[in-house]
């Protein structure tokens, strides 16, 4: 397969949303201290939840599309051989089963459910699920992107801000997993900014990206099933974003070089210039 058709769009869209009602709405505000763990560290949580609906999505996705890759962010942590097949795989999908884990855990309804597929190393189609809001945001390559309602029918189109000088930008910039001292460095111009936050949840912060609720996003950390699915839907949505240094970004094998989200090249330049300039 090379191209998503609105059929296939839409039954990934329905996995997604069977796998939330059935592994993700039921534990949420429901979790016993037993069912959250951490992995590489006290921020990077799983619940049950997480793995819950990873399972059954990669079943569904392989019954669906026989001899894909799945790459779940939790069997990546069991596997991390996994990811390296992206970039060459006929077909592929990246799976975030719950995206905004730590916000889930504690009963913060700002987290999602988010997949991303691939052709050969190139992302194809994305989906970002809201379990709360029962809606989902999913996108095509040169097809748009738009808001599918809880009915899972095809609705508002996305489309990202207009530009709007530096100090008039609005964005999530998430500096936490840079190194100093750029860390430092991106921290003490935020203030050129209109105004910054952190939503701990790239789902939603691409949700306000690519709807034009916010700016410009910038993040350090790149792992695929957390930047593929909102990176299309922005770039569908009319967005431009590129690596810290101007390079274009590539999700199937680029984890690392930072990535700016913008309105537009004039915007990411400029807001490249205020975070990162000396």
């Amino acid at each position: 397969m090379t191209r998503f058709d609105a059929a296939a769009l839409a039954e990934v869209d329905s996995i997604l949303r069977a796998a939330s009602a059935a592994e993700i709405l039921p534990r949420f505000r429901r979790l016993a201290a037993t069912d959250i763990r951490t992995k590489s560290g006290p921020l990077d949580m799983v619940t049950d939840a997480d793995e819950g609906a990873e399972r059954l999505i990669a079943a569904a996705l392989a019954e669906r599309f026989p001899g894909c890759l799945v790459v779940g962010e939790e069997g990546y942590a069991a596997d991390p051989t996994l990811a390296d097949r992206l970039g060459t795989a006929p077909l592929a999908f990246v799976v975030d089963p719950v995206d905004g884990t730590a916000n889930f855990a504690a009963g913060m309804a700002i987290f999602g459910c988010m997949a991303a597929a691939f052709v050969r190393g190139e992302v194809v189609a994305a989906w970002i699920h809201d379990p709360v809001g029962q809606d989902s945001l999913i996108s095509a390559e040169g097809q748009g992107a738009w808001i599918a309602g809880a009915d899972g029918a095809r609705g508002i189109p996305l489309r990202v801000a207009g530009p709007v000088p530096v100090n008039r930008m609005v964005g999530c910039v998430s500096y936490g997993y840079l190194v100093e001292p750029l860390k430092s460095h991106v921290a003490a111009r935020l203030p050129r900014l209109a105004k910054t936050w952190q939503l701990g949840c790239a789902a939603h912060e691409y949700r306000l990206l690519a709807g034009g609720h916010t700016h410009l996003s910038l993040y350090n950390r790149l792992m695929p099933w957390d930047h593929a699915p909102g990176w299309l839907i922005h770039r569908e949505a009319g967005g431009y974003s590129a690596h810290f240094d101007g390079s274009s970004y590539r999700a199937s094998t680029d984890r690392a070089g930072g990535l700016i989200c913008a309105p537009d090249r004039a915007s990411w330049e400029a807001a490249r210039e205020a975070l990162l300039g000396d």
